[in-house]
């Protein structure tokens, strides 16, 4: 008998099912590719830069804020819960909106920061111009139930959204 031994029907199946196998893994991750290029693409619109390549967006820092106000006097619960509010309100508006940006931000630590200010009228401000720069927003009013009036606004949570976006509209404003 020689050495060499002739394929049977079950070896070729199977060879053939592996080679089908890897050709239509390939086309879905070319397709797949394509559509990760053009998420890339559509989050790199705002850059100035012109970069479209695939990694743009991993290479960004994405965060989100939340402008807490510092002259009503809320205790470190009450601060807590209405950041919380807002950062949830933030995330909820943002995943209708631009679900592109909340992945991208969520793939790179979902940061998030707060800061203060000490007035309802400097909150306002930080708002109109968030809106300005088309940042997503969300306003929080307290109901008035345990600590502060009703329909006091407490914080603004800003992003997600591009650091130096972000940036541009409260980087001037110190750490809670």
């Amino acid at each position: 008998m020689s050495d060499t031994k002739v394929l049977n029907t079950t070896q070729v199946v199977n060879s053939i099912a592996i080679l089908i196998s890897f050709f239509i893994g390939y086309k879905y991750a070319l397709k797949k590719n394509k559509k990760i290029k053009n998420d890339a693409v559509a989050l790199a619109g705002a850059s100035t830069s012109g970069d479209t390549s695939l990694f743009s967006s991993l290479c960004r820092e994405y965060k989100m804020v939340l402008v807490v106000r510092n002259d009503l006097g809320m205790s470190k619960g009450k601060i807590a819960a209405q950041c919380c509010h807002g950062a949830v309100g933030a995330y909820q508006k943002a995943v209708k909106s631009i679900p592109n940006i909340v992945k991208a931000w969520d793939n790179t630590g979902c940061a998030k920061v707060a800061l203060k200010v000490n007035s309802d009228a400097e909150l306002m401000a930080i708002k109109r111009a968030a809106e300005i720069r088309n940042l997503n927003v969300c306003l929080i009013r307290d109901a008035g139930r345990t600590q502060i009036e009703p329909n006091s606004k407490t914080v603004l949570a800003i992003g997600p959204a591009d650091v130096k976006t972000i940036d541009e509209v409260t980087g001037h404003l110190k750490l809670l």
